[in-house]
């Protein structure tokens, strides 16, 4: 009898450990699977762009990334659920664990890139690092991938912005009012969006009893990496704001000199 009673045990304990090690085994495929994926999609665009430089294709790579997480993050969050203002840390769902295993290879090749051609400050090696390891911590956890999407579609919906005022710049277009919109859009939707709404999902995260303490510590971490982003920007658009400003009242005292000497006719 008890004999027949341990073979039980060790048969359910091999089957509950074969079973979480095949599922580990079918994440880490997906994330493979994907990061091939972003490197084949550079690859393409670096010899479609064979003129451009290797930081124009990675940058197409990126527009293209945040355009789908965008889109697919929407989806999870607004219609396919749970809410992550009322749900944090509930079980991830499988279009969830689907997405994570997306933008996890993604960053994983970002990070890559930007430390092999050394593009990037200590501050966005930071904030892919954090994105790497929370997006781990919830594909082990099998949980709080609800709050994580919610971070992926708040941080990703800047990103297709921030991509096409380098893009405006590198083709000579950016100043021009068409710059000027990207510009105010990237820094109303960071700050209210980031900042704002990204405020709010941290209170929610820490006063829910739901997630692991260790998720609530990640979740504070990307919150203070925005705010670094966010003194950084606000410091561009003060600068840039005072630059458009001295230009119009350079142009009015132009014009009020062309009018008080004659040069201009008033009708």
């Amino acid at each position: 009898m008890t004999q027949c009673c341990f073979l039980r045990v060790h048969s359910l304990f091999f089957w509950f450990w074969s079973f979480h090690h095949r599922m580990a085994l079918a994440l880490c495929l997906q994330v493979l699977c994907s990061l091939c994926g972003w490197l084949s999609l550079y690859i393409s665009f670096c010899h479609l762009n064979k003129h451009r430089s290797y930081e124009w294709s990675c940058r197409l790579v990126t527009f293209t990334h945040g355009v789908l997480s965008i889109g697919l993050s929407a989806y999870i969050g607004f219609i396919d659920g749970p809410w992550p203002f009322t749900h944090p840390g509930s079980p991830n769902t499988p279009l969830q664990v689907h997405v994570l295993c997306l933008t996890l290879g993604y960053f994983i090749f970002d990070l890559g890139w930007c430390v092999y051609f050394q593009s990037e400050g200590a501050l966005m090696l930071a904030h892919h690092t954090l994105s790497i390891l929370g997006i781990i911590m919830a594909l082990v956890l099998g949980e709080s991938g609800t709050e994580v999407n919610a971070v992926l579609f708040g941080s990703e919906l800047t990103n297709p912005l921030l991509q096409m005022r380098w893009f405006l710049r590198e083709t000579g277009h950016y100043h021009s009012f068409t710059g000027d919109v990207v510009d105010f859009l990237f820094v109303a939707l960071f700050t209210g969006v980031r900042i704002g709404v990204g405020a709010r999902l941290l209170f929610c995260e820490m006063v829910s009893p739901t997630p692991k303490w260790f998720v609530k510590a990640g979740g504070v971490a990307m919150y203070a990496v925005s705010w670094c982003f966010m003194f950084s920007i606000w410091r561009f658009a003060w600068r840039k704001s005072i630059k458009k400003y001295h230009a119009w009242r350079s142009r009015r005292s132009e014009e009020r000199q062309l009018k008080h000497n004659g040069h201009l006719k008033i009708h």
